[in-house]
């Protein structure tokens, strides 16, 4: 028989459980009216999720328990919902929900203790499975990292549909992952899979929806869009009666006249998932956090043009503050390059030139070299910092991956900053997206965001004459190959050797990678878009002797 089941693909956030409990029951309220008998919601929806050290807190236990039941006396009539929160244990776990009444719970079996995720630190782990009889279908319950583990046990126990709420966050290319794994597990169990994810940036973390429904074949049956807050519906066709289940809701089937064929989502390419991930982390790290505005320091450059140009997407133009800081050693063409910027996309602009501030602080402490250029850096930072303090923008770091794996910043200068959103991604990386943005809006008909110069121009801090990136780096498209095996690989020094690179580059570079530690531990949080982002992905010392090479 054909069970009608809806997936709610929306947005929580961490700690407002008042707002998620809105946002389940406007999802509650539009399945009701389209025939569903079943409503899936995502891992911990009610608490949001990840919540880390909260769930330790015995208050913030049982505000959750206190809104879960709040919940379900809500939800009245024929539909059953499978609702995420954090039990008492703590526990994550999920409540099924029927007619104003909780009728079974199920804990989280299988806690992720590897990346970004640390769950042995805050949960209690459950041993039991669940399977609950709905409509004579007999639906088992697994949550997020569950179906990363053989499903053996839930297979022994024939279910006709395995519904799985997931929290899990977005990185590149795991789409393709994620529909490869329920396949499988579809397959394995002999039923159909539907499978849940929440959307919306927490932290660093941002999460891409990416909801799939496959058949017991491994067919999909509908997919949602990547980044997109949304309610489907589908009907399900699913084996009756099938195995011996732990509760029992209703036995007689359903039937409806119509018929729920949602449509299978177009993949985005890897540079539009990229830009739609980094886009939503920011907007929600703003919104969120109650920052009505940003402001961002203008060079010219590539950088800070890309990073305007995501600020533009998320926000809106008028809530983008640029500031152009130049210096005796800014070029002519930066300020200009700057100021095409603001004049193609509309955001507030100014410029502060920092020669007299730089001139004051000389003039009374002796400074040279390598002192001096960070100075620079530091008088920008700190005009930043005030103008943020002043008018209550949130300050944007426009440092990359590259950047900060090799130390290639001034901590308190360029490494200022409450948010940095492309600290994920790689030099080149971030031509490829300019690229990419410029062409979207010329495929509109807009005027592209990002100065033509500025993508084509040599890299350049400008903090002395005709310096160049090249003067201190490798060049960025070697060292980034360099960087991609040492830091998300983990390649060692007899590795990459193996790998074809020149000794001398990999000694170069892994030491620069290594002393930088200390500098990344400083650094804003930024939106993790790849496999390994800095910071819960890669935990080493910064007090270490340990030497790759």
């Amino acid at each position: 028989m054909k069970l009608r089941v809806a997936l709610a693909q929306i947005n929580p956030t961490v700690g407002d459980l008042a707002g998620n409990a809105g946002l389940i029951a406007q999802s509650v309220k539009s399945a009701q009216s389209q025939g569903a008998n079943l409503l899936v919601f995502p891992e911990m929806i009610v608490t949001g999720y990840p919540v880390e050290d909260l769930a330790l807190r015995p208050s913030f236990q049982a505000a959750s328990i206190k809104a879960v039941e709040e919940i379900a006396a809500g939800i009245t009539g024929d539909l059953v919902a499978v609702v995420g929160y954090l039990d008492k244990g703590p526990k994550n776990a999920v409540a099924v929900i029927h007619d104003g009444k909780i009728k079974a719970r199920y804990v989280k079996r299988h806690l992720p203790n590897y990346g970004v995720f640390d769950e042995f630190r805050n949960f209690v782990a459950g041993d039991q499975n669940l399977v609950v009889r709905i409509h004579g279908v007999d639906v088992a319950v697994a949550i997020c990292e569950d179906i990363w583990h053989s499903l053996e046990s839930i297979a022994a126990r024939t279910p006709g549909l395995l519904v799985v709420p997931n929290g899990s966050p977005f990185e590149r290319n795991k789409d393709d992952v994620r529909l490869a794994l329920v396949q499988k597990r579809a397959k394995e169990i002999g039923a159909p899979v539907a499978y849940v994810n929440m959307t919306g940036g927490q932290d660093d973390l941002v999460f891409d929806g990416d909801s799939i429904v496959v058949g017991k074949d491994g067919s999909v049956l509908a997919r949602t869009a990547q980044f997109d807050d949304q309610l489907i519906i589908v009907d399900i066709e699913c084996a009756e009666g099938s195995s011996q289940p732990d509760v029992v809701i209703s036995e007689e089937q359903t039937s409806h006249a119509d018929s729920a064929a949602p449509a299978v989502a177009t993949r985005l390419s890897n540079e539009a998932e990229m830009w739609q991930g980094l886009v939503m982390g920011l907007r929600d790290y703003v919104g969120k956090n109650g920052f009505k505005s940003v402001v961002l320091g203008l060079s010219g450059g590539i950088d800070s043009a890309l990073v305007a140009a995501i600020a533009i997407d998320a926000l809106g133009a008028k809530r983008v503050n640029g500031v152009a800081m130049p210096s005796k050693y800014s070029s002519t063409h930066s300020v200009e390059d700057a100021q095409a910027l603001a004049d193609a996309t509309g955001i507030h602009f100014r410029t502060t030139p920092i020669a007299p501030m730089v001139d004051a602080y000389m003039a009374n402490v002796v400074l040279k070299g390598l002192a001096e250029e960070n100075l620079q850096a530091r008088v920008r930072g700190t005009t930043l910092m005030g103008i943020s303090n002043q008018e209550g923008h949130l300050v944007l770091a426009t440092g990359n991956k590259s950047e900060l794996a090799v130390g290639y910043s001034t901590l308190y200068g360029d490494a200022v900053g409450g948010f940095a959103p492309i600290k994920d991604i790689y030099k080149t990386d971030v031509w490829a997206l300019a690229r990419y943005r410029n062409a979207v809006a010329v495929e509109q008909g807009q005027t592209p965001p990002i100065p033509e110069r500025s993508i084509t121009k040599e890299p350049s801090a400008e903090l002395r004459p005709d310096q160049k990136d090249s003067d201190s780096l490798p060049d960025y498209p070697l060292l980034d190959q360099v960087l991609r095996a040492y830091v998300d690989e983990d390649h060692g020094y007899e590795a990459l050797l193996t790998e074809g690179f020149d000794p001398e580059l990999v000694r170069r570079v892994i030491s620069l990678v290594d002393k930088a530690e200390y500098k990344r531990r400083q650094y804003p949080p930024g939106t993790k878009v790849s496999g390994r982002a800095f910071g819960k992905d890669r935990r080493l010392p910064m007090t270490s002797r340990w030497n790759e090479q």
